[in-house]
């Protein structure tokens, strides 16, 4: 049955009245709990004294968070900025050498913040990398790039390697993992590239306008670098109409973000509560899937916020950057679920479709997703609870297909095709609510605790069935309907685009 499938006003609005219901009453519980712990010795380490306008203390259990919005947030502006005005400069004076001005000012950037050591390291990366590049052998660069992201992410060799930059500062670790890890996946990109081209190789300092990229280098999002090269190739360099007063209305959209959840953890400790598994087992079990849910709302929010900054900051240098990660309220599938739209982009191209293909294939799709896992198992830093994430996101993956293949048996597609069009997405939906916890439990264990992920799996599948059960099921069916609707405007609006351009 087809996206654009409608259901009546009534019932979509009566949709809209159960969640937005469940959403105030959990939000309400969980409200109640954060004041009710502000002065619990075991949370003292995650809430300090905050903004004394509210007279509240404030969530602060989110270390990078903290650090880049107080400690570093004036050198984080000043670096940008500084960025920003140079890059303004070259597009005026020598638009077609404004790739070569990034790289400089790049690498001046990454000298100035982490020192000498820390660029040779980087420097060495992209050498190796690039010399196996000559010798335009895929194989080859899958190997040595592994091989140089093991070195970063597994022991003794990370250590080893971090030991040779001096200094301590707050955020050293992150930069120095951030921008190492970063430059091997573009290293990577680039290599691969060079593979495929027919006739010669790029040079060295393609390669390095590519890494140096300064809004790009910590924190990404990583953007291949076959669309990288294209993009800073144009000589002519023309916004689109309209396009500035975006930028403008984005720049200030994650300012405005920005405030909104410093003021948000003033009043909801939603990092804080799972720490303490016996005061979060005191709420109640809508109050506990709220919390949970809320824990993958913000991790979305702030990798659209982080992505959404340097993404500005691209679009002002004529990039088109990769889009932040779609809102985990938007999912209820494990194939669109990811938190970082760049690495994801990377993934599919170099690995997941390069395997899978078209992810129609049973044994081509667990290939691919074991591969895809393996790489990304490394990437994260190979632990415990990374293994277990990857294993059941990877089982999650392949679950929907073979799902989706034993419904396609022929007595399921003639009963299906008896059915009307809206009872169809209806029955849908209710499969979808089922996915839709799956992602979250899947992703909790990572971003909060296998302990917190195991309590919740708990009180909502066993002490808490069937009343607590169903009837979050039942919210939650309310909630994928309510994104199928979006889908299905959205599917109609790029159809009439499509229908204008044609025309």
């Amino acid at each position: 049955m087809g996206v654009k499938t409608m259901l009546p006003s009534y019932e979509l609005g009566f949709y809209a009245l159960v969640v937005t219901c469940a959403v105030v009453y959990s939000g309400s519980g969980i409200f109640e709990a954060s004041r009710d712990s502000m002065n619990r010795k075991a949370f003292r380490d995650g809430i300090k004294p905050g903004w004394h306008y509210f007279g509240r203390k404030m969530d602060v259990a989110d270390f990078e968070w903290v650090m880049w919005f107080t400690s570093f947030r004036n050198v984080i502006i000043f670096a940008l900025s500084g960025h920003v005005l140079f890059g303004k400069i070259c597009s005026m004076l020598v638009p077609q050498h404004r790739a070569m001005m990034y790289m400089v000012y790049g690498i001046l950037a990454v000298l100035g913040s982490m020192g000498l050591v820390y660029l040779m390291i980087i420097l060495s990366h992209c050498l190796v990398l690039y010399s196996v590049a000559l010798a335009k052998q895929k194989w080859l660069c899958y190997v040595a790039g592994l091989c140089c992201l093991t070195s970063l992410k597994v022991e003794p060799f990370s250590s080893w390697q971090s030991g040779f930059v001096t200094g301590a500062f707050d955020l050293q670790d992150v930069l120095f993992y951030g921008g190492s890890g970063f430059t091997i996946m573009r290293c990577m990109s680039f290599a691969l590239e060079s593979s495929e081209r027919k006739e010669g190789i790029y040079s060295i300092f393609d390669l390095l306008k590519y890494n140096f990229y300064l809004p790009f280098f910590f924190f990404g999002p990583v953007m291949t670098f076959d669309q990288f090269y294209a993009q800073v190739s144009t000589r002519e360099l023309r916004r689109k109409d309209d396009e500035m007063r975006n930028i403008r209305v984005q720049a200030l959209l994650h300012v405005g973000t920005i405030i909104a959840v410093d003021i948000f953890f003033h009043f909801f400790y939603i990092l804080t509560l799972p720490s303490d598994l016996k005061f979060v087992n005191r709420l109640s079990d809508w109050s506990l899937a709220g919390l949970a849910y809320s824990n993958l709302v913000y991790d979305w929010v702030k990798a659209a916020v982080m992505f959404g900054v340097t993404n500005t900051i691209a679009r002002l240098d004529h990039l088109d950057p990769p889009q932040p990660p779609k809102c985990i309220t938007m999912l209820y599938v494990f194939a669109e679920t990811h938190f970082d739209r760049g690495i994801n982009d990377w993934l599919c191209k170099y690995v997941y479709d390069h395997i899978g293909e078209n992810h129609d294939n049973i044994m081509k799709e667990l290939k691919a997703t074991i591969a895809t896992f393996a790489v990304t198992t490394l990437w994260l830093g190979p632990c415990e609870i990374v293994y277990i994430w990857s294993i059941f996101n990877c089982f999650g993956l392949n679950f929907e297909l073979w799902v989706q293949k034993f419904f396609q048996q022929e007595p399921f597609t003639k009963l299906e095709a008896k059915m009307s069009a809206a009872m169809s997405r209806r029955i849908r939906a209710v499969f979808g609510a089922a996915n839709f916890w799956a992602i979250v439990l899947y992703n909790i264990l990572a971003l909060s605790s296998l302990e917190f992920a195991l309590l919740v799996a708990k009180r909502l599948l066993l002490t808490g069935f069937p009343v607590s059960t169903l009837s979050i099921w039942f919210i939650t069916y309310c909630g994928v309907q309510l994104i199928k609707e979006r889908e299905r405007i959205l599917a109609i609006e790029e159809e009439k685009a499509d229908k204008a351009k044609v025309e």
